[in-house]
């Protein structure tokens, strides 16, 4: 077995890990990049935009269940996160609105991710693509590093001052999935690289970490029932953004949900109604203006209805409210439920004091024909149950404190969200960034 010593060992090359190993080369720090995968980049390679909430108190509001610490350095270091990405000659565009409430940058995350591993390469790192890692070396209470396996069968123990999981997350695991998610998590398609199946999460646990709450949710959007993902492409072409202006009603044909609040929440709450599955329904005004229109400034539109029918979805085209009522039976839902539960939507959202579940934004009716309609279904992107980590990127033990040598970052970590969301890339960005310094403070420290 050949061994090697170095100052950071990262074991996964998404937005964390490589975001990690490219500040750890800037500082001067001796670095091994461990990857499962064929290539570098994992999930980011299929997003677009780095952003959160903009301020302590809207994080607050819509992430009130997140732990303190890390929603505090979140919003603290975005902006550093940034000035980072721009320093390496990545263009991230002027900020801007993304859902409702945050702000955010667009940027390529492609010519990103590339710009990492050239920097990490012509800095002296090493990557390792195609490399399991078997297990951490643990000694006297600290990681000191790992052995990795490439796909030839090659072993190699990699004793590092500092080892950083940045897997991605478990959500491609769906026994991962239904003991920490939620029972029925099996049923959600993988919004995300299949390599993420939580190898960094049973690493950390072996060697002592502690994990967040069970229960915390996930992050992922809805998409069309019954159609598998063909292409990375589908996962953004495929996402019914819009859902936020539309209606979502269950197979009892009852709203059970706060549409408004965004998809990545209605999400969540789909998956704990029967069957997992329900109607969206879109009037003409929501079709022209968040069908057809571009649901972010800046983001090519898809018209995600004729994309559903192109691809034998489960779609229909209700000229008028009472049109409603001719569902086809075999889905199951009852038509004449549907039409009246559009119609008291739209006589509640008229009279006020509005409708039940309520509608914090969009709380104009649905009378504009004609109707719009997608079966939907819940698909996971990654879960919000992880290991724990402090402010400084470490992970934490059983007993509170930090585990020697050991970092996450990324999908991995648990804590930040709790039923809510605000931005994934941004976390993995900034906790990627947190944890290349924590490592470079531990080398210093030793010199």
């Amino acid at each position: 077995m050949h061994r090697e010593d170095v100052d950071l060992l990262i074991i996964g090359a998404g937005m964390a890990g490589l975001t990690a190993a490219a500040r750890a080369v800037r500082n001067g720090l001796s670095v091994v990049i461990a990857e499962i995968g064929a290539d570098v980049g994992g999930s980011a390679r299929f997003a677009g935009y780095a952003w959160t909430a903009p301020s302590h108190e809207v994080m607050d509001q819509h992430n009130p269940g997140g732990e303190v610490t890390l929603k505090r350095a979140l919003v603290d270091r975005f902006a550093d996160g940034i000035s980072w990405i721009r320093s390496l000659g990545v263009e991230a565009k002027d900020a801007q609105r993304v859902l409702s409430f945050g702000r955010g940058h667009q940027f390529d995350t492609n010519h990103y991710l590339d710009t990492c591993r050239r920097v990490v390469v012509d800095g002296g790192g090493e990557l390792l693509l195609s490399t399991g890692t078997e297990r951490l070396g643990v000694e006297h209470g600290a990681v000191v590093g790992a052995a990795l396996t490439a796909a030839d069968g090659t072993r190699r123990q990699v004793r590092a001052r500092t080892t950083l999981v940045a897997t991605g997350g478990f959500q491609g695991d769906i026994e991962l999935r239904t003991a920490h998610v939620h029972p029925h998590a099996d049923r959600m398609q993988l919004r995300s690289n299949p390599h993420s199946r939580g190898g960094g999460y049973c690493l950390a646990t072996r060697a002592g970490a502690a994990t967040s709450r069970d229960g915390a949710g996930f992050y992922g959007h809805l998409v069309p029932s019954g159609i598998p993902f063909a292409d990375p492409a589908d996962f953004v072409d495929m996402s019914l953004y819009y859902s936020e202006h539309a209606l979502l009603l269950n197979l009892r044909g009852e709203r059970f949900v706060d549409e408004t609040l965004g998809d990545h929440l209605t999400t969540m709450a789909l998956l704990e109604q029967p069957e997992s599955r329900g109607l969206l329904i879109a009037d003409a005004r929501v079709f022209r203006d968040w069908i057809v229109g571009s649901y972010v400034e800046g983001a090519v539109a898809v018209d995600k209805f004729a994309l559903t029918s192109k691809r034998d979805g489960r779609v229909g085209l209700a000229e008028d409210l009472d049109e409603l009522a001719w569902l086809p039976e075999e889905w199951g839902y009852g038509g004449e439920r549907v039409r009246d539960a559009v119609k008291l939507f739209n006589e509640q959202a008229a009279a006020g004091p509005g409708p039940t579940p309520g509608r914090a934004l969009d709380c104009l009716p649905l009378d504009e024909p004609p109707y719009y309609v997608i079966e939907a279904e819940p698909a996971i992107t990654f879960p919000f149950h992880g290991v724990r980590i402090d402010d400084r990127a470490r992970v934490l033990g059983t007993d509170g404190r930090p585990l020697r040598g050991l970092l996450a970052a990324g999908s991995d970590t648990g804590g930040l969200w709790h039923r809510a969301y605000a931005g994934g890339l941004a976390s993995a960005l900034v906790f990627g960034l947190t944890a290349a310094d924590t490592a470079t403070e531990h080398v210093r420290e030793e010199a």
